[in-house]
């Protein structure tokens, strides 16, 4: 039967409209940009976004249902990720789209900055490229461990905030210290810029994080095989 051209229409924003609709959860957002990192089981996704596993499960498959995650085995365990990488690339989209359209999104970044440290300074990804070009910094990835080893900024000291007051004597004062860790929004960075100040260095965070460093073509180094 000949599709009309109202029922053509009606039927393809429906299902775009569901894809829009799984995005549209904070929780989800943030699932989103904490699978850019690599797979992660439910329970970690529950521990580091702060929800139950319940939640955390309902809300994977909410992102499942619109084809935004798919899931692999790893004997007893199931871990998600993301289905591909036109899923990030969309959300990096839709938080450019809110910070230069919602002027709260930079109020609420910049409150808590300052919140952590004054005067706290963040230097963007060209900016760090060329500084490690000239040996003019140590970079610090900060997030656990095991984010470090499915890939890292090439030259990065692996030192989770975690551990960072237990690694002052290995980090040199005579250079810039420059911390990242899973984005613009993740806060390891911030705690270990406002940590690294309070001791007396000079240090500051990437404004963005690994996957967008990894997305602009930027040197990488995996420690494990991907």
């Amino acid at each position: 039967m000949k599709m009309n051209k109202r029922e053509f229409k009606d039927k393809v924003y429906i299902e775009l409209s569901t894809v829009a609709k799984a995005m549209a959860n904070p929780v989800r957002l943030e699932i989103i940009d904490l699978l850019a990192q690599g797979p992660f089981s439910v329970e970690q996704i529950a521990n580091y976004t702060e929800q139950s596993i319940a939640n955390a499960s309902q809300h994977l498959q909410h992102l499942k249902k619109a084809k935004l995650v798919q899931i692999s085995r790893n004997g007893n365990f199931i871990y998600y990720s993301l289905a591909s990488e036109s899923v990030y690339n969309t959300w990096v989209s839709l938080r450019e789209l809110g910070k230069v359209f919602n002027t709260e999104i930079a109020k609420v970044v910049h409150d808590f900055r300052k919140g952590q440290s004054k005067g706290m300074q963040a230097i963007d990804a060209a900016t760090l490229a060329t500084m490690l070009e000239k040996d003019e910094v140590v970079l610090l990835d900060v997030r656990p461990e095991e984010e470090y080893n499915r890939g890292h900024i090439h030259r990065a000291l692996s030192i989770p905030v975690d551990h960072l007051g237990q690694s002052l004597k290995k980090i040199p004062h005579k250079k810039m210290l420059v911390a990242y860790c899973r984005g613009p929004f993740c806060v390891y960075a911030d705690e270990a810029v406002a940590m690294l100040t309070r001791k007396g260095y000079h240090a500051v965070r990437l404004e963005e994080g690994f996957p967008e460093w990894a997305l602009k073509g930027y040197p990488v180094d995996y420690t494990t095989s991907k």
